[in-house]
């Protein structure tokens, strides 16, 4: 059993920027970042399977990157120019080795407690 820690969290205000940090506690094939805003459905945002095989929601694209350290087991998310409508719980999720990655919930096993970003206008 893989944990997921995120932190990285905060208030900013539009345009700002905000780095989220999901440290993983042992082995993950692919991770990814999901948000989630109260009674709307899970959105997934960025996943990382190696550096050149990243994918993005259309919404997050150009203002935010995915990274992964593979050292420090950790996954990143840079959020530039960012909006109130980014406003969302953020979720990190992983998955073992064998099956796929992308932005489909259901595809990961793995999940964290999530972190919370506000964008204020």
């Amino acid at each position: 059993q893989v944990q997921l820690v995120e932190s990285g969290g905060g208030s900013v205000q539009a345009g700002g920027s905000l780095r989220l940090s999901c440290v993983a506690s042992g082995y993950t094939y692919c991770m990814v970042w999901f948000r989630q805003v109260p009674g709307k459905q899970r959105e997934g945002v960025a996943s990382f399977l190696f550096a050149d095989h990243t994918d993005y929601a259309d919404s997050v694209k150009g203002r935010f990157t995915v990274s992964k350290d593979n050292r420090k087991n950790t996954l990143y998310l840079q959020m530039n120019s960012l909006k109130p409508e980014d406003t969302a719980m953020y979720f990190c999720a992983a998955r073992g080795f064998g099956g796929s990655c992308g932005l489909t919930s259901a595809n990961y096993n793995y999940w964290g407690q999530g972190t919370q970003v506000t964008v204020s206008s």
